[in-house]
């Protein structure tokens, strides 16, 4: 009995020895209490607590990663959705993310669903289609004000999916196509529109001039001639045929394209 009791003794030391012996890590904090009653927060690195008496409980520090559950909403407007989300926090104050709630992350967690619901039930679904930035700073600043007291610091809130009935997907396709169709329709109108300014400009410089009409009138039957499959017929005034004539200022270039233009005309018929 009296060999086996140095042993005992060793052994007992060594226990002590481990229990009182603690390594925090550089992304952990140890929140130590002692006879119940809390310390303080210590790390990183090796510290002693005494065995029985002190307890210590690790925290981590890291940013942690937080995959808020689909939730299903009604928005502003009556629709109901589906949308789920991610939120990014972390730890501050390990005391008071060990005093003050009784599982922080979990606490977190409902936090999140029950102010994803809340926000998206005071939008309109066009809102939360196309303003998600917004929305997920006002998820964000609310879910981090609520979690404040916990020492729990979230930094980002992310709205990732939204799933919408299948009557109103088909709904928003037609809305989509009917803006493209208005889109094309306003779009040729304004082609048309300025067409028809360049036209009239062309107009005003060729009235400034009855030889310029005349040539265009001949270039015109000179293209239109240029295609065999049909017979054209072009009301001639005759007022136009004496100005081949009585007009001075015709150039050998145009009385050649009348004569071009009459011989084509003879050969056709």
């Amino acid at each position: 009995m009296s060999i086996n009791l140095p042993i005992i003794i060793i052994i007992l030391a060594l226990i002590i020895i481990v229990k009182a012996i603690k390594i925090v890590k550089e992304y952990e904090r140890g929140v130590v209490f002692r006879l119940g009653r809390l310390l303080r927060a210590k790390g990183p690195g090796i510290f002693l607590l005494i065995p029985f008496i002190d307890k210590m409980v690790k925290v981590q520090l890291r940013t942690v990663t937080l995959d808020v559950p689909t939730q299903e909403v009604i928005t502003k407007d009556n629709v109901t959705v589906k949308v789920n989300a991610v939120a990014y926090f972390r730890v501050v104050k390990p005391e008071d993310a060990i005093v003050e709630v009784e599982n922080y992350f979990q606490a977190t967690s409902q936090i999140a669903q029950t102010t994803l619901r809340n926000i998206l039930g005071k939008s309109d679904l066009d809102e939360l289609l196309s303003e998600r930035e917004k929305i997920s700073e006002e998820l964000q600043t609310v879910i981090d004000d609520l979690t404040d007291p916990w020492g729990v610091k979230v930094s980002v809130v992310e709205v990732k999916d939204v799933e919408l009935p299948s009557t109103m997907q088909r709904a928003m396709a037609k809305q989509a196509e009917a803006e493209r169709e208005r889109r094309a329709k306003i779009i040729h109108a304004e082609g048309e529109f300025q067409a028809s300014k360049k036209l009239r400009e062309a107009a005003d410089v060729l009235s400034e001039n009855t030889a310029s009409i005349q040539l265009r009138f001949l270039q015109t039957l000179t293209d239109i001639s240029a295609e065999k499959n049909s017979t054209i017929i072009f009301p001639l005034p005759i007022d136009l045929l004496e100005s081949f004539y009585q007009d001075k200022s015709w150039s050998k270039e145009a009385m050649k394209l009348v004569k071009k233009t009459m011989t084509k005309h003879e050969d056709d018929a």
